[in-house]
């Protein structure tokens, strides 16, 4: 299993599962992060925290925390 947080620079994966339960996993919902969703990685933060994600056309940071809880597919 790989999570979003293993993702490298440059790479367009697709969202498998959200894991995490109650008020996160809805925050990460509301974020447009949803099952079969593309997301493209544009940078990572010189200490690895946040990322910057384009989803849907926007651009997105994620905390490392939160995208550990994202499994993804390449």
């Amino acid at each position: 299993m790989r999570n979003l947080s293993d993702a490298k620079v440059g790479d367009t994966v697709t969202v498998v599962k959200l894991h995490g339960e109650g008020a996160v996993k809805r925050r990460i919902m509301d974020m447009g992060i949803t099952r079969g969703v593309e997301i493209h990685i544009r940078k990572v933060a010189p200490l690895g925290d946040p990322m910057e994600l384009n989803i849907r056309g926007y651009e997105l940071s994620v905390r490392k925390a939160d995208a550990q809880m994202i499994e993804i597919n390449e």
